[in-house]
């Protein structure tokens, strides 16, 4: 299918302004490196959470939603859903806490929090590992995303799907650095919202779906709706709904959703002006993320099972794409549909999509290539504006490599297993060393170094071994097991972080908690009051109840507006009003966390 010259005219418009956009801001973002990678450290948290939003609004993850919604139904959607309580989490217990450590980048607290050599080179560690290796296999997954929506609507090979949006994508992303991203993120989130509810009313409107009401009671699709899992069948249960509420959340290192904070998220609440609005643009992030999104993505995915039941139907449909063709497909074959200048808008928010998370992740990794490692290891002594240069040098670099790399993978769920696979076992360690004073750099190492080689040896060796097969859940369960027993045993049997260092996190971030009372008694003995520090500090209960709170309140509106789509209005009246019973309590008890007087009760909002 060939887009129309108003198709074209659409999209070129829109990566015009993008374009504009990062040379208005070029000059200041290259002022220096806190300007390039932070947006100096002064942004609201309405524009911050709106970015977050944008970047998570990937071309993968529509593609990802599609093949989880024809392989394992709605429900199926657990495998992700569940992060919300990781992001919860962050939100009203280590929001603050990032803030109040002032580093730039979440690497560059490990020299916070640790001490030594061992530190220095977990830094350094750290910035190689995911601001190249990791960093890259996230952005290839993305391109593979654009490769197979390029190959569906517009015939492109993936060669020249990778070189089309690499040189535009690099050009715009090492212009502006974070605050160009956060503007151009601010467009680009409206834009995709309305592409994909294009997208899913033309998906509706198909002759062989027939509107709603033909969606939901056909035969292929019925089986697919339940929300909730098949209890009765306890290998689906298990591996999409209880492993990933039971454990994945709070185990697994995931982008976005990282435990304890963490990744792109930890760097725009670094970009934060305050801590409220750290926590603001946290929370905002998380609500449109898990409960507003989602649907019109399922829905398109829905109608695709009936409209190309199999991948041999794709495959027939679409013999540019023959090659990629899989369930994640589902999605783009979709979109084939949608008349001409519809298409060239859905396209554009696909391509805004695209823009928004490469440019993310290219700013996100360019900044531990160059902060923590270049200008900690390298050069120490390098200029602002060379750092500068080395991040746009490293942006460009970035992005040929995940090309390549995108040139070879053929699913995105795959990847998605993988990446998890990749951080099984880490979570725990990086919501604990907050809160700890044991855990050390040491830790941290050997989690890496466990929970890599337990993904490689599922992915690659366990073929050689005899050994039988074990499915996704299984595979983490182990991977989890093993990586933590693995780094607890290397924490017990290592030498502690110095008591200079820890004092010093104490003063800095005011952590709080029973698992500093240690640091706080020797520094006591030694004149060094922390106490009062401290007490201000432990707010982890409040922050806890927040926690529930909002996961309610979100999984609330999540699970409401598909049984309003469903036409289940009984059940869905019923969850609504939990929803904002949740919402309501919620309000009060983040009030409390925050310390806030009543009279000031919107100043977070009006800021």
């Amino acid at each position: 299918m060939l887009l129309a010259p108003i198709d074209w005219a659409i999209i070129c418009a829109y990566l015009l302004f993008s374009l504009c956009i990062g040379l208005w801001v070029a000059r200041q973002a290259g002022k220096n490196s806190t300007q390039f990678f932070a947006a100096g450290k002064n942004m609201p948290w309405w524009l911050l959470g709106v970015s977050m939003v944008a970047t998570t609004f990937s071309t993968d993850t529509p593609n990802l939603v599609s093949n989880i919604v024809r392989t394992d139904g709605v429900s199926g959607n657990w495998v992700w859903w569940a992060f919300l309580l990781t992001g919860m989490l962050t939100v009203f217990v280590y929001a603050n806490l990032w803030k109040r450590s002032g580093v730039l980048t979440d690497v560059e607290f490990y020299e916070l929090r640790y001490s030594g050599k061992m530190a220095a080179f977990l830094r350094g560690f750290r910035a190689v590992y995911l601001g190249f290796f990791f960093n890259v296999v996230i952005m290839a997954t993305v391109s593979l995303a654009a490769i197979k929506i390029s190959g569906v609507l517009m015939g492109l090979t993936p060669v020249q799907t990778v070189v089309i949006t690499g040189v535009v994508t690099v050009i715009y992303s090492s212009l502006g650095g974070l605050k160009g991203v956060l503007l151009t993120d601010f467009f680009q989130f409206f834009l995709a919202i309305g592409g994909s509810l294009i997208a899913a009313y033309v998906a509706l409107d198909h002759p062989e779906v027939g509107g709603f009401e033909g969606l939901l009671n056909h035969k292929e699709v019925v089986t697919q709706l339940n929300i909730l899992p098949d209890f009765s069948d306890p290998s689906q249960a298990i591996g999409i709904f209880i492993i990933p509420l039971a454990i994945q959340w709070w185990s697994v290192y995931y982008p976005g959703a990282e435990p304890g904070g963490g990744g792109y998220i930890a760097q725009r609440m670094f970009a934060a002006k305050d801590e409220n609005n750290s926590i603001a643009a946290v929370f905002f992030f998380n609500a449109v993320h898990y409960a507003i999104r989602p649907w019109p993505w399922i829905i398109v995915g829905l109608c695709s099972i009936i409209v190309f039941p199999d991948i041999a139907a794709m495959k027939e449909a679409f013999p540019d794409a023959a090659s990629v063709a899989d369930n994640d497909m589902g999605y783009p074959a979709m979109l084939t549909f949608i008349p001409t200048g519809w298409l060239g808008v859905v396209v554009a928010s696909l391509t805004a999509a695209y823009m928004s998370t490469i440019s993310t992740h290219l700013n996100w990794g360019s900044s531990y290539l160059v902060n923590d490692f270049y200008k900690r290891f390298v050069r120490p002594e390098s200029s602002e504006k060379e750092l500068v240069r080395m991040g746009r040098i490293s942006t460009a670099v970035l992005m040929v490599i995940a090309g390549f790399l995108a040139l070879y993978l053929k699913n995105a769920l795959d990847s998605f297993q993988i990446i998890l696979q990749i951080g099984a076992g880490t979570g725990l360690l990086f919501i604990l060393r907050w809160f700890w004073w044991r855990i050390n750099a040491a830790s941290e190492v050997a989690a890496m170094v466990i929970s890599f080689a337990v993904a490689m040896y599922f992915q690659f060796a366990h073929v050689h071994t005899g050994l039988p097969e074990l499915t996704s859940w299984q595979e983490l369960i182990a991977g989890v097991v093993i990586t933590t027993i693995g780094w607890l045993l290397v924490t017990l049997y290592t030498r502690p972080t110095d008591k200079e260092t820890l004092v010093n996190f104490c003063e800095v971030a005011r952590p709080g908690g029973p698992g500093w009372q240690k640091v706080i008694e020797e520094a006591e003995a030694e004149d060094n009051d922390l106490e009062p520090l401290q007490d201000e500090a432990w707010r982890v209960p409040q922050g806890i109840l927040c926690m529930a709170l909002g996961s309610v309140a979100v999984y609330g509106t999540l699970f409401a507006t598909g049984y309003w789509i469903y036409g289940r209005w009984i059940l869905a009246s019923i969850i609504t009003l939990i929803s904002i019973a949740a919402s309501g309590y919620l309000f009060k008890s983040w009030r409390k966390l925050i310390q806030i007087r009543p009279e000031d009760e919107e100043e977070l909002f009006e800021e």
